[in-house]
């Protein structure tokens, strides 16, 4: 039962693989008679099963005290690993705007940074609620914009992109707090 977290964090890691794998290569894995609109979803479907194990990692990882080092670590990796992927499929597919998906990109990598700077300093600067909707809206907007059977899912992405700002915006407000303290 330990490793559960650990184990369904390093399969989000395959499965950003994999999702890749389905958009870039999609024409040799499957059947040139197969409809697009397959693949759209099989590469949706396959998201949404990698951001369960997000979900149910921390939940596992929380409710039974089996937090560890790996999982502080590889968690949050597989994370920016599973959001990179489904932005780069996106871009293949011209289903995204590049800008949005870089101010999305540039604030996950700022945040990581503050996140190694507080670590190395000691401090620790919790999640915030704005941070899980981030997050919400993230993967909502990519597994629309995936099944590409929506219209609303670039105005979701806006949206999403509007959070993330925000909680980014919130949380290095939080950092430096703790610089005061």
């Amino acid at each position: 039962m330990r490793h559960i977290p650990n184990i369904l964090s390093i399969s989000r890691i395959l499965l950003a693989i994999l999702l890749l794998f389905i958009v870039l290569e999609s024409d040799k894995i499957f059947p040139a008679y197969m409809d697009t609109s397959w693949i759209n979803y099989f590469a949706a479907l396959t998201f949404c099963i990698a951001s369960l194990t997000d979900f149910f990692d921390g939940y596992i990882a929380r409710e039974y005290h089996l937090k560890s080092l790996f999982g502080e670590v590889f968690d949050p990796l597989a994370d920016k690993m599973l959001i990179l992927s489904a932005f780069i499929a996106l871009l293949v597919l011209h289903r995204a705007s590049p800008w949005l998906i870089f101010l999305i990109l540039s604030r996950e990598f700022f945040i990581t940074g503050l996140r190694v700077v507080a670590a190395g300093s000691g401090k620790s600067v919790a999640a915030s609620n704005a941070g899980k909707y981030k997050t919400g809206a993230q993967i909502a907007a990519i597994a629309f914009l995936l099944a590409d059977f929506f219209p609303g899912g670039e105005a979701l992405l806006w949206f999403a992109t509007f959070l993330t700002l925000y909680s980014g915006l919130e949380y290095t407000i939080s950092y430096y707090k703790t610089l005061k303290v």
